[in-house]
Formats: C-alpha cells, structure tokens, sequence
C-alpha cells in the first residue's frame, strides 16, 4: 500500500513541555484524513512539522514516500496547504488572486490559464473572475482559498479547520469538492472541530495533549466498536480513558 502520510514516533518538545508526543500513524493515498483534536493538542505543531516548516525533536515523517527532512523542496511542491484564514489578498479580483499563487510556484503562462480555468470551474467561480476576493462571501472565499492552495496540483492537501465560520450549505458544498477531488486522486488531512465532518472523512484519528488516542480507523468501524451514536462521543470517552490512565498511581502520566 502507498502512503500520503507516513508518522513514526514523532516528538516536538519546547524547552520541557512536550507539544508533540511520540506519535505515530499513516495515511493511504487518496484519502480524506480527519485529524481530530482541541485547540491545544498538538495538531498545528504537527502539520508544521509535515510541511517541513518545523523540525521534529525526534521520529521520522514521510509526505508521499519522500524523507521530509531530507526531501523539504519535493513536499513544499508535491503539497498545498489551506488554513482557517483564507490566504487570499482580499484587495485583489478572485483572478489576481490565482494569477499570483500561480506565480508563487512557477507555472508559466500556458499551464497557468489552462489551471486557472480548471480552478474556476471546480470552485463553481466562474463568473466572478473579476470580483475583488474582499467582497466575497465566507463560502465563495472558502472555494477561491482552495483553489490558489491547489493551483500547482498537489498530491497532498492539508486543511486546518477549513470551514471554520461558514454557513452549513457553504459547508456541505465544500465537502463534495473536497470528496469529488480525493476520487480523482487528491490525498487530504484535515483538521475540523465539526464531528459531523469528521464522519465524511475515510479515516480519523485523535490527538490529546500531544498524544495519538486509539487507532486511525474508519468513523463507521470506530462507532461500531464502541457502540456510540457519534465520534463525539466516542472522543470524549477517549479523552477520559486517557485522563484516568495518566492520574493512577504507577502510570507514567503528568502526575507521576
């Protein structure tokens, strides 16, 4: 099996406090990952550390088969990265905006209208090719931000709570883009602190005060094994197994 996402027990720590603890997973190819977790976990520290922007303090991380410490120019240009904030230059017209992210990562002329036009199309922008990114609606800046973070093709998109903020159809929306994409080959992680997101992903995994909990499996084989109505619930009871485990007498937690 090819791997987007390769982890092996990864670690950052700041001076003693560990943000990242001896983590492990792996993402298959042309997935929709779910990296789920509070603000605080661990999931920021560990993206920077897969787009190469951050160093490890230990472990190894693996985007696309590549080393990325070793290999950091091969992620930066086989991944797209889309955060909460929208990217975008909010005083320039919607193709100003894909024109310069184009620029960014070198397409020429040719290559770029020919993307630009796919971009357009898949953000369903057509039309509004001239509008001002300002003026645009938190659903329509949604699609244009995916579309510059993917205007070199990458095989590998991370999203960090990508929907924050946007209105439930502009949500549901961007979710049959973002599936109509990993089936045409598209490999995502995504961060989000809607669970009924989380269920649209192919595979979920927790992060808690730095740590993997339980295994990255499916939402539907995870709710079957633990006979839970929702993935909150399920990550709540994590969240207390793991609290329990850290404060008993003899168990290496922050109590020890």
């Amino acid at each position: 099996m090819e791997y987007a996402i390769e982890v092996e027990g990864l670690s950052k720590h700041f001076g003693s406090y560990a943000a990242v603890d001896n983590i492990s997973f792996s993402v298959p190819k042309n997935k929709i990952f779910g990296f789920l977790g509070p603000n605080g976990s661990g999931k920021s520290t560990t993206i920077r550390m897969l787009c190469g922007v951050l160093l490890p303090t230990a472990g190894n991380l693996r985007v696309l088969g590549k080393d990325v410490k070793t290999n950091t120019d091969f992620v930066r240009q086989n991944l797209g990265y889309m955060s909460q904030k929208f990217s975008l230059y909010e005083d320039l017209s919607v193709e100003k905006n894909l024109d310069f992210y184009a620029g960014i990562y070198g397409l020429n002329k040719s290559a770029r209208e020919v993307r630009k036009r796919e971009l357009l199309s898949m953000a369903k922008l057509e039309g509004r090719e001239k509008q001002i990114a300002g003026h645009l609606s938190g659903g329509w800046k949604q699609r244009l931000a995916l579309g510059c973070a993917m205007i070199h093709r990458p095989q590998l998109m991370i999203l960090d709570e990508p929907t924050a903020g946007v209105d439930p159809i502009s949500r549901r929306e961007f979710w049959g883009i973002i599936r109509e994409l990993a089936d045409q080959g598209t490999s995502f992680l995504i961060t989000t602190h809607y669970m009924d997101e989380a269920e649209r992903c192919d595979l979920i995994g927790f992060i808690y005060n730095g740590k993997i909990i339980g295994d990255v499996v499916s939402p539907i084989h995870l709710l079957e094994q633990e006979r839970a109505k929702g993935i909150e619930d399920v990550f709540v009871r994590y969240v207390d197994r793991m609290n329990k485990e850290e404060s008993s007498p003899g168990i290496g937690g922050y109590n020890a």
